[in-house]
């Protein structure tokens, strides 16, 4: 798995560092859901991201997620807060939830008219997936 990881990071040009440990990331999932609300989401997840595949840091650590935070404009102090206090898992519950309601069971999932494509994939195979269901290239 990690080398189909590191050939689809590499096709799309992605951060991919040497990984010997796999770190839960429920902590992050969290944080990720505080970011979002205080509108710094998207930066935050490709910090984490980045600390994660790229650096090989642990991102179930408080003190890892609270530099993560700090590094896209955030409080770490408030982001440790948020964290030791748990304020996001329910947030994070409902999303699971709602994903397995759905039938998603790995991500990414990307799932277009019925059709379905599971795991980090090539662009190429996400471009035909998209065009196999008629959706149009961008400007078209």
């Amino acid at each position: 798995m990690v080398a189909h990881l590191r050939q689809v990071a590499n096709d799309l040009d992605l951060p991919f560092g040497e990984r010997t440990m796999t770190f839960n990331s429920r902590r992050a999932q969290e944080l990720g859901k505080w970011a979002e609300d205080q509108g710094s989401g998207e930066r935050f997840h490709h910090a984490v991201f980045r600390a994660y595949f790229a650096d090989g840091k642990n991102i179930g650590d408080t003190e890892v997620l609270a530099e993560v935070a700090r590094s896209v404009g955030l409080s770490d102090r408030k982001a440790r807060e948020v964290i030791e206090s748990r304020a996001c898992s329910q947030a994070v519950d409902d999303d699971w939830d709602r994903s397995r309601r759905s039938g998603i069971s790995a991500v990414p999932t990307f799932r277009l008219d019925g059709q379905v494509l599971v795991g980090a994939q090539p662009i190429a195979v996400l471009e035909k997936f998209l065009l196999d269901n008629a959706v149009p290239r961008h400007g078209e």
